[in-house]
């Protein structure tokens, strides 16, 4: 995922090249002091804006997780800053493997986490979304040092 980060007033916004944001006008992550807001993120394959065929919900939760993470670093977070998740899933059967993606890739910081079975979205090769908050440590951050 390349993104692009840039300030307006108070909050650094990130971006990325997924055409959802650009063509509803949202940012992928945004940041205001030490919070960290990323966006319901899904599996979008950046080049085609299509989700990959096939991909199970395992494999879009996967990519899902790098992404949050990739966004919440470049707004100056960590993955141990992770707080909370919301896993947005489609069918009830899926939300094992989210789980199972949650736990790969968060376990040991083990996050507040809500999950909610039979959403729909704008796809319907999307079977997970998920969104995340982050909280930086006022350590970390640089005006506060």
């Amino acid at each position: 995922m390349s993104g692009t980060s840039h300030t307006s007033g108070h909050i650094q916004n990130f971006q990325t090249d997924n055409p959802y944001e650009k063509k509803w006008g949202y940012s992928r992550a945004t940041r205001r002091g030490p919070f960290i807001f990323v966006s319901g993120t899904t599996a979008v394959d950046l080049e085609t804006g299509k989700i990959p065929p096939g991909l199970s919900a395992y494999g879009q939760a996967k990519i899902i997780f790098a992404e949050i993470l990739k966004a919440v670093n470049a707004l100056g977070g960590r993955r141990e800053d992770i707080t909370r998740v919301r896993m947005f899933v489609t069918l009830d059967e899926d939300f094992e493997d989210v789980g199972r993606a949650l736990k790969e890739s968060l376990g040991e910081i083990a996050p507040a986490a809500t999950g909610i079975v039979g959403a729909r979205f704008v796809s319907p090769d999307m079977k997970v979304e998920i969104e995340a908050d982050a909280v930086v440590l006022l350590d970390q951050i640089e005006e506060y040092r």
